[in-house]
């Protein structure tokens, strides 16, 4: 397998994945354990795209949000006041270390969304999420290295 195109279609996908657009949840851990059971490169260089390009997109998600903020009061606005006053105050209960939690599928993008819209501390919110995703990402990556260890250590090794 040519390893540019893999790199690039899990970058794009894990992008698109970390974003609020409609995407299959968990498809960049998906197509990354499926890059790394096809052995299309080291666990290390596809975690690490999976990850950035995953946190690119939490990023879009916060700065969009961060810009849109103000116009919330709008009648087109997509979030009644009611649903942001619940994010808001579901934010402000569990602070922005809730941001960890970007990991989980459709949850996690929500979480992003609520810190741009509240204006996090951009620094806080990349460390966090880096975190989180890095945390996602690397139970998938690691649980599928000790799954196929194992599988390939209980099958039979006959004497040649």
């Amino acid at each position: 397998m040519d390893a540019l195109p893999a790199f690039f279609g899990l970058f794009v996908t894990s992008l698109i994945a970390g974003t609020f657009l409609p995407f299959l949840p968990g498809s960049s851990e998906m197509a990354m354990a499926g890059l790394l059971a096809a052995q299309a490169g080291s666990l290390v260089a596809l975690l690490a795209t999976a990850v950035i390009a995953n946190v690119m997109g939490a990023t879009i998600n916060y700065l969009i949000a961060r810009n849109v903020a103000g116009l919330a009061d709008r009648r087109w606005f997509p979030l009644s006041q009611s649903t942001l006053d619940r994010a808001t105050a579901w934010f402000e209960r569990y602070g922005v270390w809730a941001l960890a939690l970007c990991w989980l599928p459709t949850f996690g993008d929500a979480i992003t969304v609520i810190a741009g819209l509240l204006r996090a501390d951009i620094r806080l919110f990349l460390v966090l999420v880096f975190a989180g995703k890095s945390f996602g990402h690397g139970t998938v990556a690691f649980g599928l290295t000790w799954l196929t260890d194992t599988q390939s250590s209980a099958s039979p090794h006959w004497p040649g």
